[in-house]
């Protein structure tokens, strides 16, 4: 498992892989993983040669500083997972590399996605996730792409991207990975006391 964190090094280990016609999967993640991402990691596994993981908590799609700074951080348990799954390739790029002129979002044309539901009350949040993920599909150029149903509106907007900017890969949906109450897994399940925990399964 190859473990980078710069730019150029990514770049000519991807095109080493695909000159060589190997198809490349992508996962993109902000860590604290768990099964739900692990399973992502599975399904890419089965459909390309090489899989790429990408742990990075992107700060233009927080709108509340105070998520950013509390956003759940496991990097060495997160490799040694995805070691143990086999993934090819963990990226984990600097801020200042992914954001060279300060953090800051691009305005994308989503057909109103995302002005509904989460979107309205998260006001930049998905232009956010579009200009992260955005950069990532130019860098990686991964013939697939996976994303859990969990988050839909974010999953249907990255297909929506992906039409607009003319990307050309595979967006794939894989299905929401639930603890045994029913309550969606995601990373911050950490955040929650314990009577939180028990409330939170009756969204379920």
């Amino acid at each position: 498992m190859l473990l980078i964190k710069h730019i150029d090094l990514l770049e000519k280990t991807i095109a080493e892989w695909q000159a060589s016609g190997l198809s490349v999967g992508f996962v993109p993640t902000m860590g604290a993983l768990h099964q739900g991402h692990l399973s992502l990691i599975e399904q890419a596994l089965l459909e390309n040669d090489r899989v790429v993981c990408s742990i990075f908590v992107n700060p233009t799609q927080f709108n509340n500083p105070k998520d950013l700074e509390n956003y759940p951080n496991q990097i060495e348990e997160d490799f040694e997972l995805l070691k143990q799954k086999g993934c090819h390739l963990i990226f984990t790029p600097f801020k200042e590399n992914m954001y060279p002129n300060g953090a800051s979002s691009i305005c994308f044309e989503l057909n109103d996605l995302d002005k509904q539901m989460e979107g309205a009350r998260r006001p930049g949040h998905f232009d956010g996730v579009c200009t992260i993920v955005s950069k990532f599909f130019e860098l990686i150029k991964p013939k697939n792409a996976y994303f859990g149903e969990k988050d839909f509106q974010q999953l249907a907007i990255i297909r929506e991207l992906n039409k607009s900017q003319g990307f050309g890969i595979n967006i794939i949906g894989c299905p929401i990975i639930r603890e045994s109450d029913g309550l969606a897994m995601s990373s911050r399940n950490t955040l929650l006391n314990n009577e939180e925990r028990s409330i939170a399964p009756n969204i379920y």
